[in-house]
Formats: C-alpha cells, structure tokens, sequence
C-alpha cells in the first residue's frame, strides 16, 4: 500500500504527523487506485465487515493519509488498512450494491 501512496501526484497530500487536522474528517478503510480516473481513490470501508461500502474521493480532497495497523481475514491474510483525511466539506461518493430483479420495472429507461 505504501508503494501506491508513494506514486500518488502530489497533489497535496501529506503523510499523517499526529495533529489531525481541523478542517477535515477521518475515513478509515482499504484503498485502492481508481481504475479509471487517476484523481480519484477507491476506499473500501470495514472491508472484513459483514457490509463493507465503497466510498470515492477526489485525491485534492485528501489532506492526510495515516497508516494504521493491518485487518487480517479468517485465513490470516493482512488487509493493509490506512486512515484518509478528508477536507470537510468535499463530496465523495458512495457506491451502494442493488439486487436486479423486477421491482426495477418501470423505474429505469426501457
């Protein structure tokens, strides 16, 4: 994970020193790359949780990263985890899972 951090632009993201900062809220979770759109970041929260959400965020959005210690699974494989710090007041985004059935019928464009 550091190694992804490390490649990140640098668009003003700092590496946690432990003042956190007033102007922003704390998202704990597993990042990923956006596989799309570089500027953004992929971050999957309670990812071992029985419903883990996959949050969005603007990389100019987040002021700091702090790592923190890894989950590990029921297998004993380490989920590397960080902390983001992110400007109170962005927008991200949280993308929510669905069941397609038919009660989809009539609500979206045929």
């Amino acid at each position: 994970m550091d190694n992804y951090l490390a490649m990140l632009p640098l668009s003003g993201i700092a590496k946690y020193t432990g003042t956190q900062p007033k102007d922003a809220l704390p998202f704990a979770g597993y990042p990923q790359q956006h596989p799309a759109e570089k500027n953004k970041l992929i971050l999957v929260y309670d990812p071992l949780g029985p419903t883990p959400t996959v949050m969005e965020f603007k990389l100019e959005d987040i002021l700091l990263v702090e790592d923190i210690p890894s989950a590990v699974t029921e297998d004993g494989e380490g989920v590397p985890l960080v902390k983001l710090w992110v400007q109170r007041g962005a927008h991200g985004v949280i993308l929510e899972p669905f069941e397609v059935n038919d009660s989809w019928i009539g609500r979206v464009n045929e």
